[in-house]
């Protein structure tokens, strides 16, 4: 039977991103989202919001890019997957904490937020991120002009095709 282990978040940043580095290098980032559920009381029909944290972990250059342009407030999408850990708290006891490990990371907003800086980012070893993707692009000084337009094509004849298809 096949499993499936994904999350999908899309919430705002309830403090700053905290960056860490690893005695390789590496950079780890954790943040804390806030998702909102809004729903009508069934006895006083009454609306009510709930809200939930969602700790959230990035590791290597989604990392470093998480720090840089994330901040307190900030609207993102984040793709990832659970993982439950084991620790013992300083009172000795056993805890467990589930928290999402993210593979893909878009930055939501608009021109005067941070988060509206770039695009997508994530996937692969390396999560898939490109430096310069992150700036705006420089605009064009003139507007180059349009490439002509190929012939118009004559539609396909699908009577001239074999009858020997395979499926």
């Amino acid at each position: 039977m096949a499993s499936v282990n994904k999350v999908i978040i899309v919430g705002n940043l309830g403090r700053d991103p905290e960056i860490r580095y690893m005695p390789s290098g590496d950079a780890i980032a954790n943040i804390a989202v806030a998702t909102s559920y809004r729903s009508k009381d069934r006895n006083t029909g009454e609306q009510k919001e709930l809200t939930e944290w969602h700790r959230i972990s990035f590791f290597g250059r989604l990392a470093e890019i998480v720090g840089q342009y994330l901040k307190k407030g900030s609207s993102v999408y984040v793709e990832g997957r659970l993982q439950t850990r084991k620790y013992t708290d300083k009172d000795g006891i056993e805890k467990y904490a589930t928290d999402i490990i993210a593979e893909n990371m878009q930055m939501l907003g608009g021109r005067g937020d941070a988060a509206g800086m770039g695009g997508g980012m994530g996937g692969g070893d390396d999560m898939g991120y490109d430096a310069p993707a992150a700036r705006p692009a420089p605009r064009p000084q003139a507007a180059p002009a349009p490439a002509p337009r190929p012939a118009a094509r004559p539609a396909p004849n699908f009577s001239d095709m074999d009858d020997d298809i395979p499926f």
